[in-house]
């Protein structure tokens, strides 16, 4: 309350209505001067006044005036101050406001300046019975009597106050009524006074109550010069303020008149033409007036120029104003009437004029805009394109702002339609065309020779952690197609970039106008007479939705005939141009040929390769299938190209497009579009996958596996690539869209396409298998003969030179390629064959329970094969060489006198087959050691079986032959006891047997007694020849792993 009271004093002391004012205020600058005209009032009287400039802020001092001496005036409407203050004392002493006690009893007179002038006692209009009623109702009589008395001490020191005043200043009030009578006086009597001679050397005295500034004491002037003594009297007659002279103006109006009639002699001519002159400015000020009309034509010329749409349509606005008042004067006229004013004929043929002008530029501007507008075509996921794409719709509301008859939206999107539906049409007829063109070249080229496919094949990394190099799964030209193919794919189904972008960012702008979204940005146009372009009619709707129903089925169409129908005869579309569409006559090549012409596609119209020869191939049947491809290349582009397509179905689907006419729902013909693209992509690749199986025993190169030294890379190689195929079928039969979208057309394969890829997996692996074991058996003629064929022993093949190293073994030998095979074989039942099966099952959610069991019968019969293939050879010499030796004359000769007859060497051919053993271990144990055992055992039992069959020949055994024969039988046992089987010895006790049924009981009786001295001759024989067949001696653990490992 305090800091209130504050902030009201300062106001009141210094004259301002607020605390902290922005501005000077006007009036105080009156108030100034008003202070300086009254400056001279208050000096002293014997003084001449001056005039002091003073300041500015003079007007906010306490000390200028009366006015200024009382803070707290009120104001008028007009700024002027009156003696009206704005709150007073209480006059009876009770209170210091009154303004406050009136607010503090509910009457608020701040804001109502007659109702408070009421209550203070320096108005006029103060009423003391309603100032007692409000402001002292409770006032007892006694405080109203003290309040008496307060109020006649009040005036009795106010009527004192102003008594000192006057007497202070009474002499200045007498000084200053004499000076005005006496000037009054002179001017009025001044010709009645006579002349006085006045003394040139005495001056006039001077006369007390006469001020300087008066007439009579500038009159002392007048008896310095002698020459104006004459004069002064008649001058001063012709001044007088008597009737007679006019007030004193008698004396300058007959020359005034005299000047007056010379001028109009001279200037009368000259100012004749005033009419004229009237004329020119009545038509001045019609310019002036008018010059909006004037402006308003250059100033649209200029703005279309300069395209800003913005002004063109405040001029054209300004225009309209200016036609509509000029139509408004007319009706007026023809209302009433009364015949028009010149002025309002001037200012209606200017607006015609005007408005005729406008109306041919405005007219010029639409056309033109009704170009661009058709011509205006876009991609937002273009570069550098996002303000063309905000073009059209800068077009459509300038056109709607200006009024135009057509509909500019519906105008856009039919054009747009007609552009997207042109250019799909080319583009997908063009990349047949082109695809064809490519084909054929493959086509009618030389086919790739098994060198080449088997590099191809090793392009596989044998790694999980290493990506295959694209460039290198198939031939430079393949490869070169496949990349045409998916470019053109992606040219046409690529949401970001490609035309199914377009369509689908196409349907959201024509949605957003159909649902008026769109429109609440445009404007209505002058008096809303663009308001009916703001909403689609019926028809329009109906025909948009249909026209992206048939922008769908193009791109649905294509696919399913490229994809399904064989390769097209009709290549004539690259003979002709490229027809331009009457909406786009600007568009440039590059927008309806395929992005990768100017790359990869040349074409000559004057060398078109002929259609490619039927043969019978699998891929003649494919338009989108290279000729000579391997399913390595295909698998990979075909499953990113499926990515593609099934992003695009379910792009197309989720557009959620009305169904028109009979055929069926758009979501199920694209359902159908995927399962069809889908089923012929897996014949395609399970159809070059056949074709690839017979060859991929090239894979065999007879190089050892880096981490196992007893297998080949064969393995590894063949494990990599069918895992590549199967990973690449698995995208292309389950088919992942590379967007989440509303709608999923995609559905999971069939049982049909599953049976296949099952079948040709299963195949695959027969024929590889098939393939090695041919290999192994043939060699390089089983390669044909791009492997037949090979350089002398100074010549190192390129591939040879690039894969050679430590790894690389002598496959010219049979043997060598046997026992590699063989182990491979062991490699695929123990590894390969289970990691492909469970990969199969994992990416395709099946169980291969049949197909595992007969694969593994397959293997277990190659096996026996090349097993068989390898042991026959040693095995026909060991029979060989047993049947020779025993039936020839010098086996088991009589002991020589003084000998015992166990006192003998064994037979040649112990030696001999032994011999061979150690070569077969020799060559096992270097080329693939875990065979080893195996091998010999094979090859121990094959020697049992050799002995006691040709034992079984014999007719006799006397007592030599049955020594000879226990002890060839007993040595070879014991030398090869690390080899031995329960069929050997089985075969062994048996063959004891059949010595025992062929001798008498005689030599039976020797041999018993002669048994010590056969097992001397044993172990001494076993320590002779530790040396020669140390290699058949293994430590006992060994033998056991081995013999696990083989189990």
């Amino acid at each position: 309350m305090e800091r209130e009271d504050t902030g009201s004093l300062i106001r009141n002391k210094y004259n301002i209505d607020n605390l902290y004012p922005s501005a000077w205020p006007a009036e105080k600058d009156a108030d100034s001067d008003e202070d300086a005209a009254d400056e001279p009032a208050r000096a002293q009287p014997t003084a001449q006044p001056v005039r002091r400039s003073k300041s500015r802020y003079s007007v906010l001092e306490s000390g200028g005036g009366f006015s200024r001496q009382r803070t707290g005036l009120e104001k008028t409407q007009d700024g002027v101050e009156s003696l009206v203050m704005k709150d007073e004392q209480d006059p009876l002493g009770s209170y210091p406001s009154v303004v406050q006690v009136l607010k503090q009893r509910g009457l608020v007179v701040e804001d109502d300046v007659k109702l408070r002038n009421r209550f203070l006692l320096s108005s006029t209009t103060f009423s003391p019975s309603l100032f007692l009623s409000q402001v002292h109702s409770s006032a007892s009589t006694d405080s109203l009597l003290s309040g008496l008395d307060f109020l006649s001490r009040s005036i009795e020191k106010k009527s004192a106050s102003l008594k000192v005043l006057v007497e202070a200043n009474f002499e200045r009030f007498v000084g200053a009524k004499a000076t005005i009578d006496r000037v009054y006086d002179e001017m009025r009597d001044v010709h009645k006074e006579t002349e006085a001679p006045a003394s040139p050397g005495r001056p006039r005295g001077h006369s007390r109550g006469a001020s300087r500034s008066s007439f009579s004491a500038r009159q002392a002037s007048a008896t310095l010069s002698p020459g104006l003594v004459g004069k002064a009297p008649g001058e001063k007659k012709k001044n007088a303020l008597v009737k007679e002279s006019e007030y004193g103006v008698h004396g300058i109006k007959v020359p005034l008149t005299e000047v007056a009639v010379k001028a109009e002699e001279v200037w009368g001519p000259a100012l004749g033409g005033r009419e004229k002159e009237e004329t020119l400015k009545s038509i001045l000020s019609s310019v002036e007036k008018n010059r909006g009309l004037f402006e308003v034509g250059s100033a649209i010329h200029d703005a279309i120029r300069r395209k800003d749409h913005e002004t063109i349509v405040e001029e054209y606005t300004r225009a309209r104003k200016f036609a509509e008042d000029a139509r408004y004067i007319v009706e007026q006229a023809k209302n009433s009437q009364t015949p028009l004013l010149d002025g309002q004929i001037h200012q209606i043929i200017v607006t015609a004029r005007m408005w005729a002008d406008v109306e041919h530029q405005i007219e010029a501007f639409k056309r033109d805009a009704w170009k661009r507008l058709t011509s205006t075509h876009f991609t937002k996921h273009q570069t550098g394109s996002d303000v063309k794409s905000d073009q059209y719709m800068d077009l459509i509301s300038i056109m709607l702002e200006l009024g135009v008859e057509d509909n500019p939206i519906w105008i856009w999107l039919l054009s747009r339609y007609e552009y997207l539906k042109s250019r799909l049409t080319t583009t997908c007829d063009r990349s047949l065309c082109e695809i064809e063109i490519l084909r054929r070249r493959l086509g009618n080229a030389e086919k790739p020779n098994l060198k080449m496919f088997a590099k191809h094949l090793r392009s596989v990394p044998t790694s999980s952690n290493v990506s295959p190099e694209v460039a290198k799964l198939d031939s430079v030209k393949v490869v070169e197609f496949w990349e045409h193919v998916y470019a053109s794919m992606g040219a046409l189904l690529a949401a970001g970039g490609g035309l199914l972008g377009e369509i689908v960012e196409y349907w959201d702008i024509a949605r957003s106008f159909i649902e008026g979204r769109a429109q609440r940005s445009l404007p209505m146009g002058f008096n809303n007479q663009s308001s009916p372009h703001h909403k689609l009619s019926s028809q329009n709707i109906s025909e948009l939705e249909n026209g992206t129903v048939d922008l769908v089925n193009i791109i649905r169409e294509h696919l399913y005939s490229f994809f399904a129908d064989p390769p097209t005869e009709d290549v004539s579309l690259l003979f002709s141009p490229v027809p331009k569409t009457p909406t786009t006559p600007r568009t440039p090549m590059s927008a309806v040929l395929s992005p990768t012409m100017g790359s990869r596609f040349r074409f000559d119209p004057n060398n078109v390769p002929p259609p490619s020869p039927s043969r019978g191939e699998s891929w003649e049947k494919y338009a989108f299938w290279p000729p000579h491809s391997n399913a390595l290349s295909g698998s990979h582009y075909l499953a990113k190209t499926l990515v593609l397509i099934g992003t695009a179905a379910n792009e197309l689907a989720s557009l959620r497009l009305p169904e028109v006419g009979p055929s069926a729902r758009i979501d199920e013909n694209l359902r159908v579009l995927v399962g069809g693209v889908r089923e012929r992509c897996v014949q395609a690749v399970c159809a070059a996958w056949n074709t690839d199986a017979e060859n991929l025993k090239v894979l065999e190169d007879w190089t050892r596996d880096a981490d196992r030294k007893d297998i080949t890379t064969m393995p590894s190689r063949f494990l990599a690539v069918q895992s590549f195929l199967l990973n690449n079928l698995q995208k292309i039969m389950y088919v992942e869209a590379a967007s989440k979208t509303t709608v999923d057309v995609v559905v999971p394969p069939s049982n049909k396409l599953l049976q296949m890829v099952r079948s040709q997996f299963v195949m695959s692996l027969y024929r590889t298998l098939s393939g090695m074991v041919e290999c192994a058996e043939k060699g390089r003629r089983a390669l044909g003969r791009d492997f037949e064929i090979q350089g002398d022993d100074l010549t190192i093949h390129m591939d040879e030179a690039e894969e050679g190293g430590w790894g690389k073994v002598d496959a010219s030998k049979q043997s060598i390629r046997l026992l590699l095979t063989l182990s491979n074989m062991a490699s695929f039942q123990s590894e390969i064959t289970l990691q492909l099966l469970t990969l199969f099952e994992t990416l395709f959610s099946v169980q291969l329970t049949d197909e595992t069991t007969r694969i593994r019968d397959v293997l277990s019969q190659l096996d026996a094969q090349l097993f068989k293939s390898y042991t026959k050879p040693h095995a026909a010499r060991i029979a060989a060489a047993i049947q020779a030796g025993i039936f020839a004359p010098t086996w088991a000769p009589d002991p020589p006198p003084g000998k015992s007859v166990a006192d003998r060497d064994p037979s040649p051919y112990v030696f001999a087959i032994l011999l061979d053993l150690v070569i077969v271990h020799t060559e096992v144990s270097t080329t693939s050691p875990p065979l080893t055992a195996r091998i010999l055992r094979s090859l121990f039992e094959t020697t049992t079986t050799a002995l006691i069959n040709t034992f079984n020949q014999l007719e006799a055994c006397p007592l030599p032959a049955l020594m000879q024969a226990t002890l060839d039988v007993e040595f070879m046992a014991q030398t090869l006891a690390s080899y031995t089987t329960e069929k050997a010895s089985q075969v062994q006790t048996d063959i004891y047997q059949v010595l025992d049924g062929k001798t008498d009981n005689g030599a039976r009786v020797r041999l018993q007694e002669e048994l010590g001295s056969l097992r001397g001759v044993l172990k001494r024989l076993r320590e002779g020849t530790r040396v020669e067949f140390g290699c058949f001696r293994r430590e006992r653990g060994r033998g056991r792993g081995a013999t696990v490992a083989q189990g």
